[in-house]
């Protein structure tokens, strides 16, 4: 029997890559893509899928959204979070989600495979990196209490709400987006000054602007 793999990406050729890479495979197969999370929880809790591969970065509602969705409904399926943002923020974040593992999309395509094995396996998969950054963490803790980056102290929302800024998207955008009204998402904007040390609102759109420039820098899996 195969595996059953459901791709959760905004990008076709993404999709289309991981589905080509994943059929090769003897013991895995890909029963069904989704561009957007509405769309996915329509289609995991049809096709019953035995794990998901999901971008952080989605139309609407964005990975960690949809990570939450499914958590509600069910504990137990395996999920690994595919990003092309910094895993130093978003990997532990992930798993505190609820994920059961989180990788890089300019990672090598046969660490993928890896990754859904080990998941499959019951075990937690990250880059060897942010696995010996986290034993550091963990060691050092009494240490390193309260030492966190600034992006760290960021809620999922607030750190969403950047990210479609630095898209490019403007306040009544975002709000339409994320189904929030101008004022929450305004009330977001006034709380991500505060966290990044930022003077106003002009300081905040050229911070979300290089910060979404330099995670777009890294190539998407082939």
């Amino acid at each position: 029997m195969k595996h059953k793999v459901f791709i959760v990406d905004d990008h076709p050729i993404v999709r289309e890559g991981l589905a080509q890479m994943i059929r090769r495979e003897p013991d895995l197969a890909v029963c069904g893509e989704a561009e957007d999370a509405q769309a996915a929880l329509q289609m995991i809790y049809a096709l019953k899928p035995d794990i998901l591969i999901v971008d952080i970065s989605l139309h609407g509602p964005d990975g960690l959204d949809l990570l939450k969705s499914v958590r509600a409904k069910d504990p137990t399926l395996p999920v690994l979070i595919l990003s092309m943002h910094d895993e130093s923020i978003y990997a532990e974040r992930s798993l505190r989600a609820g994920a059961n593992g989180y990788i890089m999309k300019q990672e090598a395509t046969e660490n993928v495979l890896v990754a859904l094995r080990r998941i499959l396996n019951r075990e937690v998969y990250v880059s060897p990196q942010i696995a010996n950054k986290m034993l550091q963490r963990f060691v050092s803790a009494g240490a390193a209490h309260g030492k966190h980056s600034s992006l760290n102290e960021l809620s999922d929302r607030e750190l969403e709400v950047l990210r479609l800024m630095g898209e490019g998207h403007s306040t009544r955008q975002i709000a339409d987006e994320l189904h929030l009204s101008v004022k929450t998402v305004e009330s977001y904007q006034a709380h991500l000054k505060e966290k990044l040390a930022l003077k106003n609102s002009r300081e905040l759109v050229q911070y979300a602007v290089q910060w979404t420039i330099n995670a777009k820098s890294v190539s998407p899996v082939t």
